[in-house]
């Protein structure tokens, strides 16, 4: 793939899922962001669900989109295929990681995308699709369950391998580790890789996708999961940029700490999943599924921080008494132009998901001034 570096929001912050939406969402706010940043284009990580992927695959459809996006100057150079359904209900947990990739449903739908993106994709430009880390965690899956995910997964190679010989065009599914998924760490995906996918031949179109508040939540560095992958033959696909929330309450008084549990209850929404990783004074490490079964747990005196899922704007540091994990994104660009022998797309998409509910205190009074706001930031980090 190329070696020069694309970026882009992730459009899964808006909601929709049908393409009369999305060209709607597109519109209002990716075309504004653009505006804003006074650029004569700009990159989207487009979110194109189920609903919307199957009104694409209708004929003539998806070459109408492309047009559409190029007169708005956007660059579709990414896909986000993790969400299959509707992103924005009002309850979505676990129902994110459905349907998983044992079943066949999400193997026909990543083929959906695939053939959607070979068809939007500028001439000269190399694509990339994210997907979930094969399902959550519990209960693990069978072996013949991660067999099928295999099985399914290789399927998908095996177009993308036809489209690149067709056209020399390369598009590369990028899995995405999560905490608390059947793939949530580094020794997770090798493992995988190294039972199911060892081929050379299929890591050229099976990738990571390099998620960074993720990593930070499980507490790995960026730049040895880096080396690792590199090390182990697996490329970088797409990384995803986010930034988790950090409390350390080991760095607070009793005051501050009373003040942090009332800021938190702020982030125990009802609408995503918010893993948090729990780090003992002693350094022992237990992850928890869900933010609010923490918060009514009583005080967290015996432990020394916290980390947890939710996505806040890249650009924050610290907010009331909770921190951002904003240095492990600044450490993930580094890292991704000193790493030895990694395999890189170059594409990166900022994935502030959550800007909808986020406490309002954090709340901007405009969507494109807040992504705007992280773009500017992150091109300054890829600046310096």
């Amino acid at each position: 793939m190329t070696n020069q570096w694309m970026t882009g929001y992730c459009t899964n912050v808006h909601a929709g899922t049908d393409i009369a939406q999305i060209r709607t969402n597109l519109d209002q706010i990716a075309v504004a962001v653009r505006d804003r940043l006074a650029s004569p284009s700009m990159g989207v990580g487009l979110w194109i669900p189920a609903e919307a992927a199957a009104e694409l695959a209708a004929p003539n459809a998806s070459a109408a989109f492309a047009a559409w996006l190029a007169d708005r100057h956007l660059v579709p150079f990414t896909i986000n295929g993790f969400p299959y359904g509707n992103f924005h209900q009002a309850v979505v947990k676990h129902r994110v990681y459905l349907p998983t990739w044992w079943e066949d449903a999400r193997r026909d739908y990543t083929l959906q995308l695939v053939e959607i993106l070979h068809q939007i994709l500028p001439a000269g430009v190399n694509g990339s699709i994210s997907t979930l880390p094969l399902g959550w965690g519990e209960p693990h899956p069978s072996t013949q369950q991660m067999q099928q995910a295999a099985a399914n997964l290789k399927q998908v190679a095996a177009r993308l391998e036809a489209i690149e010989q067709a056209s020399g065009r390369r598009i590369v599914i990028a899995i995405e580790p999560e905490p608390g998924c059947v793939i949530d760490t580094t020794d997770d995906m090798i493992q995988f890789f190294d039972q199911y996918l060892p081929s050379t031949n299929l890591r050229r179109y099976l990738t990571v996708c390099h998620d960074i508040c993720h990593a930070a939540v499980m507490c790995e560095e960026q730049s040895v999961v880096l080396q690792r992958y590199a090390d182990a033959g697996i490329g970088i696909g797409k990384v995803q940029v986010s930034s988790a929330i950090e409390v350390p309450w080991h760095a607070m008084d009793d005051d501050a700490r009373h003040a942090a549990i009332e800021q938190l209850t702020g982030f125990a929404e009802d609408r995503y999943l918010h893993q948090t990783m729990v780090v003992s004074k002693t350094g022992d490490k237990r992850l928890v599924e869900d933010l609010p079964e923490l918060l009514g747990s009583g005080e967290p005196a015996d432990d020394h921080s916290w980390r947890i899922h939710f996505h806040v704007p890249i650009y924050l540091d610290r907010f009331g008494q909770l921190h951002a994990t904003r240095q492990a994104v600044v450490d993930c660009i580094v890292a991704l132009s000193t790493t030895q022998g990694l395999d890189f797309s170059g594409h990166l998409e900022a994935e502030t998901y959550a800007w909808g509910v986020l406490p309002s205190a954090l709340k901007v009074d405009n969507l494109a001034d807040g992504i705007a706001e992280e773009m500017r930031w992150l091109q300054a980090q890829i600046g310096r």
